[in-house]
């Protein structure tokens, strides 16, 4: 089963300080934290902000590799967790056929933010992120902190983010 989610909004990790993207389903009733680098944070800030660029950005050529070839981004899916690395795939269309692509999920969500294209996550995925061993991602962390976390993450809206 796959979930719709929307970007919620980047924030950075309190312990690790690295970027996290934070992904919800439209009811507000399942997050996913997906930490990503500092370079993939900025694309994706750039277009949440709609903060021009003098130049197009390397999601921006994507994007007008697509438009100028005819095709069209469906769907981007967040279809794996494997050893603490998120797995997608963007889903396009060309010529009448579906054509699925394998993609780094930060880069993936960048191209769906500038293609206005709907981001899905594997209920496999939902499952996983909840046990995996958060200790591998940051091993400072004890379990007070990744209760905290999760705690934060269950209620945090967009308003609270800032940008890195």
């Amino acid at each position: 089963m796959l979930y719709e989610m929307q970007v919620a909004g980047l924030t950075v990790d309190p312990i690790t300080r690295s970027p996290i993207l934070v992904l919800k389903d439209h009811d507000k009733e399942i997050a996913l934290p997906i930490w990503v680098g500092p370079y993939e944070a900025n694309a994706i800030m750039l277009e949440l902000e709609q903060i021009p660029t003098p130049r197009p950005m390397t999601h921006d050529l994507m994007k007008n590799l697509l438009s100028t070839m005819n095709a069209k981004v469906r769907k981007v899916v967040v279809s794996d967790l494997r050893d603490d690395t998120y797995y997608a795939v963007i889903e396009l269309t060309h010529q009448g056929e579906v054509v699925s692509v394998d993609s780094r999920t930060s880069d993936a969500i960048a191209l769906a933010l500038r293609t206005n294209s709907p981001i899905f996550v594997d209920e496999q995925v939902i499952e996983k992120s909840r046990c995996r061993d958060v200790s591998r991602i940051a091993p400072e962390r004890s379990s007070s902190d990744e209760e905290r976390l999760e705690q934060w993450l269950s209620e945090v809206s967009p308003d609270d983010f800032v940008s890195p």
